[in-house]
Parts: C-alpha cells; sequence; structure tokens
C-alpha cells in the first residue's frame, strides 16, 4: 500500500530547481524517514507533497489523488512556524485551528474537542492549554504545533525536523506521540539530520538534490550510500557503528548500528 509516489517529479522555486526528477515511493502505516544534507529537498519534498509547491516536470501522487485534493487529509507541521507576537492566542485555541485546515467551515462539536483535548494530553500541554503562545518556550511551542498537526487526524502527517533542538521533555513528547501515531496505522513522514532516528524507521529516503535512494534503513543508511550524497567520508567506530566525517551534518543522536532491529 503507498501512501505518496513520485515519478520524474522536478521541483523548484523562483525559476531555480530544488530537485531533480526523482522517483520514490512512500508506504502506508509506517514511519518514513527523509534525510539528506543541508539545501538536498528535504524540505521542499515535503512541501511538494502537501501541495505547496508547484511541480515543475513529472507527477507526483498523494493518497491515491493530487495533493491539492488529498489536502484535508495531510497533516502538515513546518520546521518554523512564526508567532503573531500581538495576537494572544492560547495554545488551546491554536491546537482547534488543525480541525478547520484545509476542510470546510462547520460548527466545532464533540468529536472536534475530543481530538483537540487528546493531542494536547499527548504531547503534555494539558495544564498550559490557557496560556497566551507567546508566553511559551520554543519547545513548547514545538510542541503545540505538533498537537494541531495530531488534532487533525489525517491519513498522512508530515513534520519538518520537529525535534531539532529542542529540550528533552518536549524531544521526548513528540518522538512519542510520532510513534504513537504510526502504531495507530497513520502515514508518517519526518525529515530530520540524526541518522539513528532514520535507523529507526520503516523506511528511508536520501535526498542530495534528488532522491538519492530510498529504501529500508539497513540498505540507505550503507557507508557508501551516505557517503555519496554527503559527499563526505564515514568513520567506522569499534562498536561497530558509523557517522559522518563532517561537523555540519555530524548525526547529534545515537550513532548507526546496522544491525539493530527497527520498530516492530
Amino acid at each position: 500500500m503507498i501512501a505518496a509516489r513520485g515519478k520524474g517529479l522536478a521541483l523548484g522555486y523562483n525559476g531555480r530547481v530544488a530537485v531533480e526528477a526523482s522517483d520514490f515511493t512512500i508506504p502506508r502505516a509506517g514511519l518514513t524517514a527523509v534525510i539528506g544534507p543541508n539545501g538536498s529537498g528535504k524540505s521542499t519534498l515535503l512541501h511538494a507533497l502537501s501541495g505547496l509547491v508547484r511541480v515543475r516536470a513529472g507527477e507526483v501522487e498523494v493518497l491515491g489523488t493530487s495533493p491539492e485534493l488529498a489536502r484535508p487529509q495531510v497533516a502538515y507541521v513546518l520546521q518554523a512556524t512564526k508567532v503573531n507576537e500581538v495576537m494572544p492566542v492560547t495554545v488551546r485555541e491554536v491546537v482547534t485551528m488543525g480541525r478547520f485546515a484545509g476542510r470546510a467551515r462547520r460548527r466545532f462539536d464533540a468529536a472536534d474537542r475530543v481530538a483537540c483535548e487528546g493531542a494536547i494530553e499527548r504531547l503534555g500541554l494539558a495544564d498550559l492549554a490557557d496560556r497566551h503562545l507567546t508566553e511559551l518556550s520554543g519547545g513548547q511551542r514545538q510542541r503545540v504545533f505538533v498537537a494541531q498537526g495530531l488534532a487533525q487526524q489525517g491519513e498522512l502527517l508530515l513534520l519538518d525536523e520537529p525535534a531539532t533542538g529542542l529540550d528533552l521533555v518536549s524531544r521526548d513528547r513528540i518522538i512519542t506521540a510520532v510513534l504513537a501515531e504510526v502504531d495507530a496505522g497513520t502515514s508518517v513522514v519526518v525529515t530530520t539530520h540524526e541518522l539513528g532516528e532514520a535507523a529507526a524507521a520503516d523506511h528511508v529516503i536520501l535526498m542530495a538534490g534528488r532522491v538519492s535512494a530510498e529504501g529500508p534503513p539497513d540498505e540507505v543508511l550503507a557507508p557508501d550510500v551516505l557517503s555519496e550524497a554527503y559527499g563526505v567520508g564515514i568513520v567506522h567506530l569499534d562498536d561497530g557503528s558509523v557517522m559522518l566525517d563532517d561537523a555540519a551534518h555530524r548525526t547529534r543522536g545515537p550513532h548507526v548500528h546496522f544491525s539493530r532491529k527497527r520498530r516492530p
């Protein structure tokens, strides 16, 4: 079963090519990690899946249709979401907005309330629900936006580096919530610089200005495949793990063990 696929897909902005013609598939009801160097097209690929960027060439299919038509069933948590410092919106109000994203206007009902309160609880935000967003830390704000994405209850959840640079509590809450979504049958796509996170995924897409490789983690995270995409060497450690020999892209999480079993 396929959540999304691309065939000869090329993407770009303002006349500049961001992703060269690529083929890829994203399986349903699993966790797909998108990795690659800075500027390799990871965020652009997510933009295409959500219908936020026009296709320059080729085609992309999301949930069996076009990204535009699939939008009501696609939740997208951006890497950086600006906060309006003037409008005193609360945590609960921000999460509630997720119930109306890409959908026809309707009344807020009991099912909406349950979805929002459940998302707030899962991200550990119950005690902050009536606080203004401007009063929160960066990690707490990111949890709010992830909760907004969960509240949509879409078939496909896209997250652009959702836990990068966050405090340990926020990082743990987000990762736990994302894995729970996968276990519940949601198709989840996460961009990350952490090779350890990618090793725990069901499917990995490696970007390098195009889709350089895709498949199971033990294939895509092979040293020679990574070295070609990142343009750096691979260091083999005594414990059998590897890491990128480049401070700009060196994994900040656990080293990759290729014998490591993936999430059941």
